[in-house]
């Protein structure tokens, strides 16, 4: 890193650990949530309040709604391709295994099939070859669209009966809407009959759900209950999905059962999969992890079969994960290549090889830092000049690109044809990392047979924020021809972050003053430096304004978290009372529209309407009651938000108390943001190139990698 300029005057900035939510900022930064009401007695549990909200859906919820038409139309079709079984008659396919693997769970033996094992890819008559058209013009800006109304929420009556419910239970009455929203119709009867169904609702605890069922049921409801261990084992696996899992091992699902008193979790966890809350997955262990794990055996029984390990995981990330496997073998199944020599690949210059790659496959996988970006959008115009129906898609909007949100949502992009299939033949996916395993299945499936799918980004950055390691794991499945860029990064920022990627942060020769330390002893001290260097020391140094310096640091809590830097940066940048619920007309915020998205906005004005937002020329309206929980102040964001953009100017801000929450990716993803000057706002000592070298990204357990490899192997075994 570039050498630490010191006083307090100077433009200097320095890195370090920044303090704030570490568990946020670990876990992946979700909207915030609103803070649960004070604890009940008797442990009850304190949530967020439901409030009222019209009949029309939310984009998030309509984005979610559109997701589940693609899956269960997914689940429809593979029915329809699998024999029925008649009554009476012997389970046979995906049921046999089924119930060997829960019989086989149930008495500790190995399992005689294993789920991973996936159909052999059918094949399928690809499509004749588009004819030449017309060059397509390049994309349009997305359409804007105000964002729809709250979400309605559930009857009146519903309401009122799980609140009387809750009240002889001692917990908070403000659980009563959002209880009845998550266990939908005899909400109340649910809880009566299973106090541990409270765990359904958001940001409730065991201890607290606990509690609750104690004041119901009296002493007898103890930590041997099946209730209780059955509501444990879906809670556990939803909090792992928040930490990027779409399934657990077994044992690791046991273990967790057991720090929370269940006495017997094998029995307990068998039990939930007899009842089907839960599935079970054989997943075969490569040869040579098996072999790491235990000492080789000479004497071992030759017929032992294929070593596999348990996983455990909920119907709908399976379900997800699943359809995304199968959706990626029908592209590469379906697609003929026709037409590939045709192709000049000398007018892309550093992409030709990527154009090589696209035009003879389906499905491509292509690698690099943010100067490699120029490589797919060399594709797709190469593409177009080829006739072909191209569109682009980014997790943050992007030039020439379009959102995968709205792509989805249909708020952008191509139309869909009577399938619900995109009307194109190309789709090139940027800041594919970011794709969590429910968007990239709803994707996948939108597109055509015979179409050519591109996933393409920088697989050192953080993780997408919902469950699933969609790109590393098509990656390590190595189904795919895979494109690694050759262009680094250009000067002492992209030497920076190269560096960070290999787990080394060096010194790097900054004559511009591109890379910057600013020391600091203490939170408050980085505050003041923060508020500086945006506000005087970054403009005047570079002629870049206030508007263009992102600050980023790892959490929203602390003393330099979010919530504190944005406080500051409002008071000296756009002082105001706060007159629409906490925001002023020409307040720099970020608009949550659904977990993972950040959209970069700006006040505009409020009325009975909400609050009017203009995220880049778009008019949004937020309605009032969805204020708090999707809009925030946005001088300040975490990486996570930051991911997927870039500023002109970067303020990294570090301080003692982040040491927690960083990471080489963390840095790698937060360095990286910066197109002409970085600071950083250094306060956690040797614990940056600690964490650069030593802590590695979160490892996240998931099956799609498995699932290639097996429709792989299928389809090479099938007759020609």
């Amino acid at each position: 890193m570039a050498q630490a300029e010191g006083g307090a005057g100077e433009d200097s900035a320095g890195g370090g650990r920044e303090s704030g939510d570490p568990q946020a900022a670990a876990d992946g930064d979700a909207p915030e949530a609103a803070a649960p009401a004070a604890s009940a007695p008797d442990g009850a549990a304190a949530g967020d309040a439901g409030g009222d909200g019209a009949a029309q859906p939310s984009e998030a919820e309509a984005e979610l709604a559109a997701q589940r038409y693609e899956r269960e139309r997914i689940a429809r079709r593979k029915a329809e391709r699998q024999a029925p079984v008649e009554a009476g008659g012997k389970l046979s396919g995906r049921a046999a295994d089924l119930l060997a693997a829960v019989r086989a769970v149930e008495s500790g033996k190995p399992a005689p099939a294993y789920f991973d094992d996936a159909p052999a890819v059918p094949r399928r008559t690809a499509p004749q070859a588009p004819a030449a058209r017309a060059p397509e013009p390049a994309p349009q800006p997305p359409r804007p669209r105000p964002e729809a109304a709250a979400p309605a929420a559930p009857p009146a009556e519903r309401v009122e009966a799980v609140r009387a419910v809750l009240a002889r239970g001692g917990a908070p009455a403000e659980l009563a809407a959002p209880a009845a929203a998550a266990l939908g119709e005899d909400a109340a009867g649910q809880l009566a009959e299973d106090p541990w169904r409270l765990l359904a609702v958001a940001g409730v605890r065991p201890s607290q759900a606990d509690g609750f069922a104690r004041a119901l049921l009296g002493p007898g409801a103890g930590p041997a209950d099946e209730r209780r261990a059955a509501a444990l084992v879906g809670w556990l696996l939803e909090q792992a999905a928040l930490k990027g899992h779409t399934a657990l091992e077994a044992a690791a699902l046991e273990a967790a059962l057991a720090g929370y008193g269940v006495p017997a979790p094998a029995e307990a966890l068998g039990q939930a999969i007899a009842e089907g809350l839960v599935l079970v997955f054989h997943e075969p262990v490569a040869e040579s992890a098996a072999r790491a794990a235990q000492p080789a055996d000479p004497e071992a029984d030759a017929d032992a079969g294929q070593p596999v390990r348990v996983l455990v995981g909920l119907e709908g990330h399976a379900l997800a994960e699943e359809s995304l496997a199968d959706g990626l073998a029908r592209l590469t199944g379906t697609f003929t290549g026709e037409g590939a020599a045709a192709w000049d690949p000398s007018t892309a210059g550093a992409g030709a090889e990527l154009v090589r790659a696209a035009a003879a496959h389906g499905l491509v996988v292509h690698t690099g830092g943010e100067a490699a970006r120029a490589e797919p959008l060399a594709l797709a115009a190469a593409a177009r000049e080829h006739g072909l129906r191209t569109c682009l898609a980014a997790h943050a909007p992007a030039p020439g690109a379009v959102t995968v949100a709205g792509l989805l949502a249909g708020a952008e992009g191509p139309e869909r044809d009577a399938d619900g299939r995109f009307a194109l033949d190309l789709l090139v996916v940027l800041d594919a990392p970011q794709l969590d395993v429910e968007t990239a299945a709803a994707l996948v499936e939108s597109v055509p047979d015979g179409a050519r799918l591109v996933l393409s980004g920088d697989p050192a950055v953080l993780g997408s924020a919902g469950p699933g390691r969609v790109f590393a794991d098509v990656l390590a499945a190595r189904v795919c021809p895979q494109v690694a860029s050759r262009v680094p990064d250009p000067g002492p920022i992209g030497e920076l972050v190269s560096g960070i990627g290999i787990g080394e942060l060096n010194q790097v020769d900054a004559p511009g003053r591109e890379v910057v330390i600013v020391p600091v002893r203490d939170a408050g001290e980085a505050v003041h430096r923060t508020v500086q260097l945006v506000a005087e020391s970054v403009p005047r140094a570079f002629g870049i304004g206030a508007d263009g310096v992102q600050v980023i640091t790892p959490g929203h809590g602390g003393s330099a978290g979010t919530r504190a830097l944005n406080a500051a940066l409002k008071e000296r940048l756009n002082p105001g009372p706060g007159r629409f619920g906490g925001f002023d007309p020409g307040d720099r915020v970020v608009h949550v529209p659904s977990p993972g998205r950040a959209v970069p906005a700006r006040v505009v004005s409020a009325d009975a309407a909400g609050l009017h937002l203009d995220a880049a020329g778009a008019r949004v309206v937020v309605p009032k009651e969805l204020v708090e929980s999707r809009v925030r102040h946005g001088w300040a964001v975490t990486a996570h938000q930051a991911v997927g953009a870039r500023w002109p100017a970067v303020v990294v801000v570090l301080p003692g108390d982040a040491v927690p929450a960083l990471s080489r990716d963390w840095v790698y993803t937060a360095f990286g943001r910066a197109e002409r000057h970085l600071s950083v706002v250094h306060g956690v000592d040797q614990a940056l190139p600690r964490a650069v070298a030593e802590v590695l990204p979160k490892p996240r357990t998931t099956r799609l990698a498995g699932l290639l490899r097996g429709l792989a192997a299928a389809a090479q075994e099938q007759p020609q």
